[in-house]
């Protein structure tokens, strides 16, 4: 049976984080977290909603809890569940539910990555939905106070978005091909 280690499901997420999310610009805030090494990887075993839902509201706490310098982002990956993205989609819904009944909203907010991420009048295969491709599943837990004063220091940050529709319409399908990231098919899991 081939089992993918939460260590290579690390390791595909650093990949696309430097040579996607980085190295082609899409988010000009990561690099400067990435560098300091104030991201947190979390693989989550879920195979329930319900389970993740544990995980991320653990994972919510443990950021709202530890200093920025420390942890200033998370991405939790979860590899063994909410595959198919329009049911991710819905899932959505109660992490905004989550980060109200924890009393974080406003402290903290969840962004969405999947590796078969659609934007809403897209085609599956649009090249503009690749932006929050990732190779597994995950949920980017981040801090609005950190996201205030990096858009704060970045010019034109409500552009971001459309120059990132732009870069990977440029680059294209064989493009983001030739950035050699892993494209894995979903991960089983070691019950044994």
């Amino acid at each position: 049976m081939n089992i993918t280690t939460d260590e290579t499901i690390i390791a595909a997420t650093k990949l696309w984080l430097e040579r996607a999310v980085i190295g082609l610009n899409l988010c000009p805030f990561a690099k400067n977290v990435h560098v300091k090494n104030q991201i947190r990887y979390v693989v989550s075993n879920a195979t329930t909603h319900e389970d993740l839902l544990r995980d991320l509201m653990r994972e919510l706490e443990v950021l709202a809890e530890t200093p920025a310098v420390k942890i200033d982002t998370t991405l939790l990956i979860h590899p063994y569940v909410l595959t198919d993205f329009f049911e991710y989609n819905d899932f959505l819904d109660i992490t905004d539910a989550a980060l109200e009944d924890m009393d974080l909203e406003g402290a903290l907010q969840v962004a969405s990555f999947h590796p078969q991420y659609q934007f809403d009048g897209t085609q599956p295969d649009d090249i503009e939905n690749y932006t929050n491709r990732s190779p597994y599943p995950m949920m980017h837990l981040l801090r609005e106070a950190s996201m205030v004063q990096a858009v704060s220091a970045f010019p034109e940050a409500e552009k971001i978005f459309d120059k990132n529709i732009e870069t990977l319409r440029c680059l294209g399908h064989a493009g983001w091909n030739d950035l050699g990231l892993v494209q894995p098919t979903p991960p089983l899991k070691n019950n044994a």
